[in-house]
């Protein structure tokens, strides 16, 4: 099994405010619940937290969709691919100990951008994670994924 090492490159709230859904932070403070301050905090720990990689964005690139960073709804976007990782795994941002929960699933939102995209992405446009533990995760904090199921 091989551990891979990336950092986080952006970080996401979603604020429930509708003229500002989502902002971008410099910090997110986490705990078994999720993210202190997010709308989704307390709602399903099972699918609060969103993590999210370039990966997804260089596919819509590739086919000529035009896609920000944060569109696809992460709170976490790092540099290296978390998908080979699966229900029980375990990865380590910064000081915080996660879990991953599931891959996430496609929404409507994703249509109202393009109608290709939930196609697309259909298992690359995230996965769910919970916290194990409290602490601040950081702009450049490092990214530690360890499979721990073969994936061969």
């Amino acid at each position: 099994m091989q551990t891979l090492q990336g950092k986080v490159l952006k970080l996401y709230i979603s604020t429930g405010n509708p003229t500002e859904p989502r902002k971008e932070t410099e910090i997110l403070h986490v705990d078994p619940k999720g993210i202190e301050g997010d709308k989704f905090y307390a709602k399903d720990s099972n699918r609060s937290i969103l993590l999210s990689c370039a990966k997804s964005y260089k596919m819509a690139e590739e086919v000529g969709i035009a896609l920000p960073e944060g569109k696809l709804g992460e709170n976490i976007y790092i540099d290296i691919d978390p998908y080979s990782l699966a229900a029980g795994d375990r990865l380590t941002i910064g000081k915080v100990e996660f879990e991953v929960t599931q891959n996430c699933t496609l929404c409507k939102g994703l249509s109202q951008i393009d109608s290709k995209l939930p196609k697309l992405l259909k298992d690359d446009r995230g996965i769910f994670i919970k916290a194990l533990s409290s602490g601040a995760i950081h702009l450049n904090d490092p990214v530690c994924l360890t499979p721990t199921k073969d994936s061969s």
